[in-house]
């Protein structure tokens, strides 16, 4: 069952990441035909680069979050060095924000250089037995390598906004010498950057049900995660981050939307309805879902 649903995930993910890839060829091309592909492809591995080696710093610094040694937090080193150990993977470095909203991400390239942040707010709401589930929900994250497929991502969506915006001013091959077919124009200003931020919303979400699954595999109790995830959701309804752009390019790392309101629903989610996401963890271990 496991090993179906693992398969079944990467097969989505895949498909996901082959149409963001193929809406940043269809876009360059259009663009300028061959030199418009060779222009996207060029900026795809500039992008894809930048995402790959410095995603983890991005996103630390986006949220003010610091080191903490096993001497700062000892609970906070335990747990996650017991999980580490569990799953038989290298313990990421650990990190604090000193933001209030109850939060936790998990960043870095590859387990090896990998962190998990925890912010001032979740370790006052959450009991230990609920930390612990969340820990391993984000180590998950990072033995799964969903933050480097959630960086690509968000890059590949990132070269279709920006090569859509050079639509403006380069002709896309009209009959009329002086400026862009309106038509295409349009496509390229509005439709296709809509695309390529539904596909990445669609990736994040898979990872979230995949993390949330292992997680709750890795910890041994869906329940706590469960729980845990109920007073996130309150916790970050109740304080929503202010809408900046760092934050907000990194709200899909978080365990909960760090920022007000949702979007459309199911549409421009960055995570699953906490609702569903509980759901399937109570049904994990059989417990009827809460009326």
């Amino acid at each position: 069952m496991q090993t179906t649903r693992r398969y079944r995930n990467a097969l989505k993910t895949a498909v996901l990441l082959g149409l963001l890839t193929g809406l940043i060829l269809t876009v360059g091309y259009w663009l300028g035909g061959t030199t418009g592909l060779m222009l996207a492809t060029v900026l795809s591995l500039a992008m894809n680069a930048g995402s790959y080696f410095w995603s983890d710093q991005l996103a630390l610094r986006a949220m003010g979050a610091r080191p903490v040694t096993a001497a700062q937090a000892p609970e906070l080193h335990a747990m996650v060095r017991e999980l580490a150990v569990a799953s038989g993977r290298p313990m990421p470095r650990l990190y604090v924000s000193p933001v209030v909203q109850p939060n936790a991400f998990a960043t870095g390239r590859n387990p090896e250089h990998a962190a998990v942040a925890v912010t001032e707010g979740i370790l006052r709401l959450l009991t230990p037995r609920e930390l612990r589930a969340v820990l391993a929900h984000e180590l998950s994250h990072v033995y799964n390598r969903d933050i480097l497929i959630s960086s690509v991502a968000a890059a590949l969506a990132g070269i279709v906004t920006a090569v859509a915006h050079l639509a403006i001013v380069i002709p896309l091959g009209s009959d009329d010498d002086d400026g862009p077919n309106p038509l295409v124009a349009l496509f390229m200003l509005f439709l296709a950057p809509f695309a390529a931020g539904l596909i990445q919303l669609a990736v994040s979400r898979s990872r979230e049900y995949e993390a949330d699954a292992d997680g709750a595999q890795l910890s041994g109790d869906p329940l706590a995660l469960a729980s845990a995830l109920a007073k996130i959701e309150r916790g970050t309804r109740a304080l929503p981050l202010p809408a900046d752009p760092a934050i907000a390019s990194k709200a899909h790392l978080m365990i909960a939307n760090p920022l007000a309101g949702g979007g459309m629903a199911g549409l421009l989610r960055t995570h699953p309805p906490t609702a569903d996401r509980i759901r399937r963890l109570r049904s994990m271990v059989d417990v009827p879902a809460l009326r």
